[in-house]
């Protein structure tokens, strides 16, 4: 198993609010991370904001440079944004963070999704990539606060390839109070992306920041 902190993480989608909490986040534990973006200049531009230890570039430059991949891109880009890291991602493991939700005025609902989950989706246009879905219910409100030291959290962690699954379990552990948890195989994915919606319907009600702690273990 590769160590977490050997690694370089490319972050694709990481302009946006959960992406830059996390390669925030994993720049301050010494990882090197990589943000990327459609613009370059974009990505650049956030990636100063963050942290020295931060560097941005296009999606296909983060992915082709970095170790292992992480997607953070809004579900209605989601397959397009996965179909163009193949050149890239052969060999690699892809953390796929995508929820597949939509809102109306009744709140957050599960959409359909034909393979079965977003992760399950990531995994059938990278075949030649290690998929682990990981990091669905953490606040992005949360990651950006300086403010919030260490967290209350467990992080759901599921995949085929058990090297795969410890490696981002490691990822979730230099974060500070997190918890990386095993939580089965690829098919089990939707149901604990769609438990994001449920989240989102609690912390709307509690004006909270509600997650996920497993007891027990």
């Amino acid at each position: 198993m590769t160590s977490a902190t050997d690694l370089t993480v490319g972050v694709i989608g990481g302009t946006g609010p959960q992406g830059k909490g996390l390669a925030l986040r994993w720049s301050a534990a010494g990882i090197r991370v990589v943000i990327g973006s459609r613009d370059a200049d974009r990505a650049a531009t956030v990636a100063a904001e963050l942290d020295g230890g931060v560097s941005g570039a296009t999606n296909a430059d983060v992915a082709a440079t970095s170790d292992l991949i992480v997607v953070t891109v809004p579900w209605d880009g989601h397959a397009d944004t996965v179909k163009a890291l193949a050149p890239h991602a052969g060999g690699k493991i892809v953390v796929d963070c995508v929820n597949p939700l939509g809102f109306d005025k009744r709140g957050p609902y599960l959409l359909p999704v034909e393979a079965g989950s977003a992760a399950e989706q990531a995994q059938a246009l990278l075949p030649d990539a290690a998929v682990v879905a990981a990091f669905h219910h953490v606040s992005a409100v949360l990651l950006a606060d300086p403010e919030v030291r260490s967290f209350d959290l467990d992080v759901l962690v599921l995949g085929e390839v058990r090297e795969a699954v410890q490696t981002v379990i490691g990822l979730v552990d230099v974060i500070p109070g997190m918890r990386g948890i095993y939580a089965g195989r690829l098919r089990n994915a939707g149901q604990v992306e769609a438990l994001t919606a449920n989240l989102i319907a609690i912390n709307r009600r509690y004006k909270a920041h509600a997650g996920i702690r497993v007891t027990d273990v």
